[in-house]
């Protein structure tokens, strides 16, 4: 073995048990890949940085603009309204109808984005049903990494192994190539999850807001999911607080006293002036009465000395209606730079002007006092203030996500009007990609500058709507394909595995490469492992004297049965703590899944 396979296998081992291990972002793993690689001589740097240029790197960053599109103006949001007329409080009927929907939203735009859309929409769905958000929220990430195996711009692992069949100069896939597999692993996923999956998701009581005849959930509702309803203070100010003059982010109650405003209450009676939401612009006056979550034992003395007088809440004034405060449950996504930081830190009121009264982590609720608590990872925050605040969250997409809101929230679509445009936009993109009369890419590009033109997407939002850390692990991580191939590690890789397929059965290889390409995705990024198994599916074929497509399909098919484990995918993350899963549930629900998948690909992809 030479010096440059060991090389090689060095780089690729280590930054596979960086991936595995999540302890560095994963992006920068795939740049740390591509300086090795160029430092230790094996790429040139035209060759180390090729993967920056290579067009399904562009042809994916396309498309999460079409997407943003469809998302700003309610076309996304509107099919989730559609469920909610149609289904009604029968759980089986919710989930086929959720999963149809997920995936077919998923097949043309990214699968986390589409399952991102439907979080919401599935918590509602189980609150009128009275159920466990986790009856649905399981169900919909797996019809979202099912929805990626659909059509060819589903989800990356397609498009990477299309671009190895271009490589070589074969015939591309279809765009409809991948529809049949995909058809029948999502038509038994649906069956699945009527019989033995809906008997394996975690059963849990009815939802903790209850049946409701509305699907809006008032803050009270919200607060009782949260369980701060017992926390919930007023407090009025009295003629000599130091106070008096100040606003609620320089008075810092919540760090000095562990008491988050929310509300304020002014008038010469409780019953002149509504409850109205703690801006950082308005100062507090004398008389004054603050509605606040206290987060530690009431302490008299140190409330005296701030000059604050506690006085009861009345059943009228603890009613607080979503009339007169917005209310929203959001969650910390994966990319978000809140992550890590305090709620101070992150400057999160002076940024939105917007009170988080509670968090959520892993579905329990933090009792301490959280001024010092580091965000992290699918963190739930409960939030409250203005409409036009809250109306704002939902554009807000890079930090956080919007998992619950009032019904109301659905007239604020800024871009509503544009709905047709969008649409038409993309069925142009589409049919230009389905009779093949532009490149691919191409036709994504076009459709991304004119949902940007027709001003469906804001000029603002264009650079935030792609999800730049997956571009750049693709483009990262692309390299270590030629590297391999360069050094000799790639055809060391293949002598194994064919040794180990003394017989040169097609397939057992196709059924090698799926179980491979399935195991490192539950662990590692399911485009990095796309990425790295694709070259040697496309050498072995040559070997065997084989066609490559059913061999590449088969690693593209596996990469997105990423089902067995919470970090498997993105989307599985998410719904995690919503759906209070532990990651033993994803493991007894997701194998048998994976193992059908691959028995649907032994027979179907030949």
């Amino acid at each position: 073995m030479s010096w440059d396979i060991i090389y090689v296998f060095a780089v690729l081992g280590v930054a596979i048990i960086l991936f595995v291990s999540d302890k560095v972002r994963l992006d920068l793993v795939a740049i740390g890949v591509m300086l090795a690689l160029a430092i230790g001589g094996i790429l040139t740097p035209a060759e180390a940085v090729a993967g920056f240029g290579a067009p399904v790197v562009l042809l994916i960053a396309g498309l999460f603009i079409v997407g943003e599109g469809l998302a700003q103006t309610g076309v996304s949001y509107s099919v989730g309204d559609r469920i909610v007329q149609m289904a009604g409080q029968q759980e089986a009927k919710l989930i086929v109808l959720l999963m149809l929907s997920v995936a077919s939203l998923a097949a043309f735009m990214s699968v986390t984005g589409a399952g991102a859309i439907f979080i919401p929409v599935a918590i509602r769905l189980a609150t009128r049903a009275g159920l466990t958000p986790s009856r649905l929220l399981m169900p919909l990430a797996y019809a979202a990494l099912i929805g990626g195996m659909l059509t060819l711009i589903g989800t990356p692992p397609n498009l990477i192994t299309n671009a190895q069949l271009q490589q070589a100069g074969l015939e591309s896939f279809g765009f409809f190539t991948f529809t049949p597999i995909g058809l029948i692993i999502l038509a038994i996923a649906i069956l699945y999850f009527l019989t033995y999956g809906r008997h394996m998701l975690p059963a849990g009581g009815p939802s903790k807001t209850g049946k409701q005849s509305q699907d809006r959930r008032s803050l009270r509702d919200m607060i009782k999911a949260y369980e701060i309803e017992e926390c919930i203070g007023r407090f009025e100010i009295l003629k000599n607080s130091p106070l008096i003059g100040q606003t609620v982010v320089s008075a810092k109650l919540r760090r000095k006293i562990g008491l988050t405003l929310f509300g304020i209450e002014r008038g010469s009676t409780t019953n002149s002036e509504a409850i109205l939401p703690a801006r950082t612009d308005i100062p507090f006056q004398f008389g004054d009465r603050l509605y606040g979550v206290m987060s530690e034992p009431l302490d008299l003395h140190h409330y005296a000395e701030l000059g604050l007088q506690p006085i009861c809440l009345d059943k009228k004034g603890h009613h607080i209606s979503a009339r007169e405060l917005g209310v929203a449950d959001i969650i910390i996504t994966p990319q978000s730079q809140m992550i890590g930081r305090t709620l101070t830190q992150s400057a999160f009121r002076k940024k939105y002007d917007i009170s988080v009264v509670a968090i959520m982590r892993k579905g329990t609720p933090l009792t301490n006092n959280f001024a010092s608590t580091k965000l992290e990872f699918g963190d739930q925050l409960l939030v409250v203030g203005d409409w036009e605040k809250i109306r704002k969250l939902r554009a807000s997409r890079e930090d956080f996500l919007v998992l619950s809101f009032p019904e109301e929230i659905k007239n604020y679509l800024p871009r509503r009007k544009l709905a047709p445009i969008a649409l038409g936009i993309l069925a142009i993109m589409l049919g230009l990609i389905i009779f093949k009369l532009v490149p691919s890419v191409l036709a994504v590009l076009a459709a991304a500058a004119a949902m940007v033109v027709t001003s469906c997407v804001s000029p603002a939002k264009v650079y935030s709507a792609i999800n730049w850390r997956s571009l750049v692990l693709i483009a990262g991580m692309m390299p270590m394909a030629t590297a391999l191939e360069k050094s000799g590690g790639l055809a060391l890789i293949v002598d194994q595995m064919l040794n180990l397929n003394s017989g040169n059965s097609p397939t057992t290889m196709l059924v090698a490469l799926f179980l491979l390409t399935s195991i490192l995705s539950q662990f590692t990024s399911n485009t990095a492992t796309a990425v790295l198994i694709a070259p040697v599916a496309l050498e072995i074929a040559n070997i065997l004297e084989i066609n490559p497509e059913p061999l590449l399909m088969s690693v593209a098919i596996a990469a997105s049965t990423a089902f067995s484990t919470p970090v498997a995918s993105p989307i599985n993350t998410l719904v995690m703590g919503p759906g209070d899963y532990r990651f033993k549930d994803f493991a007894r629900i997701g194998i048998p899944l994976q193992l059908i998948a691959l028995l649907v690909s032994i027979v179907a992809i030949p």
